[in-house]
């Protein structure tokens, strides 16, 4: 056998020795490479094929990547692959604030990666020590908050029906301006809630006009969805006027016709809106995928008028009988603009749970008494919460459709797990996506996912989110388009939807491979700052 020499020997170990330290020292280019998904960008492009690539909280590189390294390469071969989800309308903010929710999970199966909070008016008026509460615990997605109209009408003149004097406008003003300075994206406003409802149109304008100086929003649960009070045109028309006046963007929020009285006017909401954008004001709309709406049995029927001075004094009327009266005359007309009291399903009552997932007649017939006087109990009991199913389909197909419309859930995740609440709470997005895409076909998959993301940032003001683009925050989804659907119904609401893969959040992943992985990457959004506050409170 032939010897080696010494000296080829010391060479070849020298050799192996360097190529391992050179080997140690190379490192890899990009975090995460997600590989051969269907990609859509949130623009409303078509679909193609693309590698994803993300370093730290950011998309570093898209398009063919095969020669690029990782520390992470996923395969998504056979997967779509978007933006993350944007909600621009939920009540998610006590529920996030909370040790057992801040995970956020509920939000992430469905690929949601940011909401925002505060809407329909409610919500604190201090926004500091809102995102105090949101950061303390973490969280599992972004937040954004709004500045809430009717909290801010009651901090200063409580629940009166009246208009403010000038100090107690002022007063209003600089709450406004300071939630807006503290980083607030819009003002939101329940017009068709008491306080709100007690602010006159020009009121709300001066509120506004305040948000127009931070370039913020003005997102609207209209003074009408029926024929409660003006009608439901004229309140789009007043969206639109205050979008005018105070030279802000307008929203109006889940948009509908609820209830048979007004089922078919989506056309003329959709005539509306077009007609203000084609004279140069922007009023945009979102919109949750389902026939049936919620709230309180006192939000749905309980007359504004009786609701002057808060929920006692509400209580105290009812002694009157005069005044009762009066009342039951018009819960009966409200009862009626919904379509009668086998119409209202209970979710939540925590008197008597043995009401929830019953509707209202139902429980009614068991009691032998008629619907009203059933309210009348459960008012003096503390109320309860409706699923009200007043929509046609027709108009939520119409509605859809629109170029302005977004995806929103009107969810709340503070009661998970309680109750038979909406379903919107647990399936929205994929709801959209597998009912009116895939089964219904009433709008295709790239405009779906752009009314989920790229049309969200643009209107609500987050410049790099919503769009799967180098340089922009690394929020993203993963989904098997054939296996993503809600399971979550009215009767049996607590499920988590299926077929999120990958969810992303600022770059780390929330769910990998379709499990939670206990990361809590979410952040709370600031409107002006690098990223929209990505990272704060990290």
């Amino acid at each position: 056998m032939r010897r080696v020499p010494a000296s080829k020997v010391v060479f070849l170990a020298v050799s192996v020795l360097i190529q391992a330290l050179f080997a140690g020292s190379v490192h890899a280019q990009y975090d995460i490479i997600i590989r051969g998904a269907r990609m859509l960008d949130g623009m409303g492009n078509p679909w193609r094929y693309a590698d994803v690539a993300i370093s730290g909280e950011t998309i570093a590189a898209v398009g063919d990547l095969s020669t690029a390294t990782a520390d992470r390469v996923i395969d998504a071969s056979g997967l779509y692959l978007a933006p993350g989800f944007i909600d621009v309308h939920t009540h998610d903010g006590p529920g996030l604030a909370t040790p057992e929710l801040s995970h956020a999970r509920p939000l992430l199966v469905q690929g949601i990666t940011t909401v925002f909070i505060n809407s329909d008016g409610g919500g604190p008026t201090d926004l500091v020590v809102q995102q105090e509460r949101l950061l303390e615990h973490g969280l599992g997605v972004n937040v954004a908050q709004l500045v809430p109209q009717g909290s801010v009408r009651r901090a200063v003149i409580g629940m009166d029906d009246r208009t403010p004097t000038a100090d107690e406008l002022d007063e209003m003003r600089d709450l406004v301006r300071r939630g807006m300075e503290t980083g607030a994206f819009g003002l939101s406003s329940g017009l068709y809630y008491a306080p709100g409802s007690y602010a006159e149109t020009e009121e709300v304008i001066e509120l506004a006009k305040i948000v127009s100086e931070f370039g913020g929003v003005y997102q609207s649960h209209i003074r009408d969805e029926a024929d409660y009070n003006i009608g439901l045109v004229a309140a789009v028309d007043e969206v639109i006027r205050i979008a005018l006046e105070a030279r802000v963007k307008g929203i109006v929020t889940h948009i509908k016709a609820l209830g048979p009285r007004v089922w078919g006017y989506s056309q003329a909401l959709v005539s509306r809106i077009e007609r203000a954008r084609e004279a140069g004001i922007e009023v945009y709309a979102d919109q949750y995928p389902y026939a049936a709406s919620g709230t309180s049995i006192t939000g749905a029927l309980v007359p504004r008028w009786a609701q002057v001075g808060g929920g006692v004094a509400l209580v105290s009327r009812l002694d009157s009988a005069e005044t009762l009266a009066r009342f039951k005359a018009d819960v009966l007309e409200n009862l009626d603009r919904r379509g009668g009291a086998a119409r209202l399903q209970f979710q939540l009552h925590r008197a008597d749970p043995s009401i929830e997932g019953r509707t209202m007649q139902a429980v009614a017939d068991e009691r032998g008494l008629v619907p009203v006087d059933l309210v009348v109990e459960l008012l003096r009991a503390g109320g309860a919460s409706l699923v009200s199913f007043n929509m046609l389909e027709d108009d939520i197909a119409t509605l859809m459709r629109q170029p302005w419309t977004m995806t929103s859930s009107d969810g709340s995740i503070t009661q998970l797990g309680r109750g038979v609440p909406h379903p919107r709470w647990y399936g929205t997005f994929p709801r959209q996506i597998h009912k009116y895409v895939v089964e219904d076909g009433v709008i295709d998959l790239e405009t779906a996912i752009r009314s989920m993301t790229s049309l969200s940032a643009g209107v609500m003001g987050l410049p790099d989110r919503g769009v799967i683009r180098t340089g922009t925050v690394a929020d993203i989804v993963v989904f098997d388009l054939e296996r993503l659907r809600d399971l979550a119904t009215f009767q049996d609401p607590h499920h988590y939807c299926e077929g999120m893969v990958f969810v992303g959040v600022n770059g780390e992943l929330a769910m990998d491979g379709g499990e939670f992985t206990d990361v809590m990457s979410g952040s709370v959004l600031v409107k002006g700052e690098l990223g929209a506050g990505s990272g704060t409170g990290r």
